[in-house]
């Protein structure tokens, strides 16, 4: 085995992964150093989360760059003058063990460029879910990307090796796509995901009544959209994570600011910041729709399509709502408690229960985990709420945003909050 040549495969095929965020990568830098364990400098290891909380490392790479087609948006066009690489099958089933032997990862990440056609692509990715699992008893997690306009046969095979499965639609609308990768076809794109979505269905409905049934896409399907390479508006994005949430029960929605990487009169300039705050933004509004019950249409209409980027969405309803405040955290029901900016989900829950045993004050609030600094306008207490009387001052907003203009201070850092 030539190591010099997989490890140059290693770095292009890792930097070319960089940009599907369903796995965003923690950027660390720290090497094994004598006395210590893990290396998180090792190229191609990312973070993810499970449904429990626990953060896991995962390979995550392209099988190959080389591609047929040729997006405007993508750094592995097929016109754009890169260095092409492309790993076997046995490659890649060998990184993985060994990278998990050496306690690096707990599963991959797996995605290619499309070459000769969605079939040969396709089998290709399910070769190596199903060597891994099949000759190597390897039972990590894997995470397949599906292959637009792959059969419905190559998506039942990788459902039943692959923990989660993901199509992106890359364009948040059909129109979008059309313009920056006319090659493509949304059709190819909703196919494979309906399969699997149906397929997903009847294994829940036959796990109900066999004792054994084969595992089939366990983790689910999501999907991933990029923002800000066409005109779309922030509510027509939202609109389409909603349907794919209602209609194909997808597990998540992931949003890419567009990083400028090539010069393409359809594109923005290469000086056009990376949309990160706008992005937060659409990450916020997704949490509201999947956790806090809130509709698309609530967070934003055709007279406002787009997200106020110097609060967060939640607040934002709730300024234009101001007749739905004070709320009583005494009395008032859960999902309206939910509606309170600055108190979350675990928070709203902790109210609900500690109010059963004692009468709550602004201590407690702190206490159980809520942002006083914004949650303190919009509730009331049995003993009263002095900070109501700002609910009705023009100057509200100003206040809020003096309160937590720290929370952003750099918009373009590594890391921005949720809420």
């Amino acid at each position: 085995m030539n190591f010099e040549r997989l490890k140059e495969k290693l770095e292009i095929l890792a930097d070319a992964a960089k940009y599907d965020v369903s796995c965003s990568s923690s950027g660390g830098t720290r090497k094994n150093k004598k006395g210590a364990l893990g290396d998180s400098s090792v190229s191609g290891i990312c973070h993810t989360y499970t449904e429990d909380g626990r953060c896991v490392s995962l390979l995550k790479i392209l099988l190959t760059n080389h591609c047929i087609y040729d997006c405007a948006y993508c750094v592995s066009r097929s016109s754009n003058d890169i260095k092409r690489a492309a790993f076997t099958v046995e490659e890649v089933v060998d990184l993985t063990i060994n990278f998990y032997r050496r306690n690096y990862i707990e599963g991959l990440f797996l995605s290619s460029g499309i070459f000769k056609n969605a079939d040969t692509t396709m089998e290709r990715l399910v070769r190596v879910a199903k060597k891994l699992r099949t000759e190597e008893n390897f039972n990590g997690y894997i995470h397949l990307k599906s292959i637009p306009g792959a059969s419905d046969e190559l998506m039942q095979e990788a459902a039943l090796y692959a923990d989660r499965l993901s199509v992106n639609l890359e364009i948040p609308t059909e129109s979008g796509l059309k313009l920056l990768a006319p090659e493509k076809n949304r059709q190819d794109m909703i196919s494979p995901m309906r399969y699997i979505q149906k397929g997903i269905t009847q294994y829940q409905d036959e796990k109900k009544i066999l004792k054994k049934v084969p595992k089939f896409a366990p983790a689910g399907q999501s999907t991933q959209m990029i923002v800000g390479a066409t005109n779309e508006n922030d509510l027509q994005i939202i609109k389409v994570a909603d349907h794919f949430y209602k209609n194909f029960n997808l597990k998540r929605v992931y949003y890419s600011g567009y990083v400028p990487v090539l010069e393409d009169k359809r594109l923005p300039s290469l000086t056009t910041e990376v949309p990160m705050l706008r992005e937060n933004r659409l990450y916020q509004s997704d949490w509201l729709m999947r956790f806090y019950g809130f509709k698309a249409e609530e967070i934003l209409d055709p007279h406002i399509p787009f997200l106020d980027l110097e609060i967060d969405p939640k607040l934002s309803w709730a300024l234009r709502h101001l007749d739905q405040f004070p709320v009583n955290l005494q009395t008032s029901d859960y999902q309206m408690i939910l509606r309170i900016p600055g108190i979350g989900v675990k928070t709203a829950q902790k109210i609900v229960s500690a109010r059963r045993f004692q009468t709550l004050t602004m201590d407690h609030l702190k206490q159980l985990g809520a942002a006083v600094n914004r949650a303190k306008y919009f509730i009331d207490f049995n003993a009263g709420n002095a900070y109501l009387r700002y609910l009705t001052d023009k100057n509200l907003r100003k206040l809020l945003v003096a309160g937590s203009s720290s929370k952003f201070h750099n918009q373009f850092s590594q890391q921005l909050t949720l809420f």
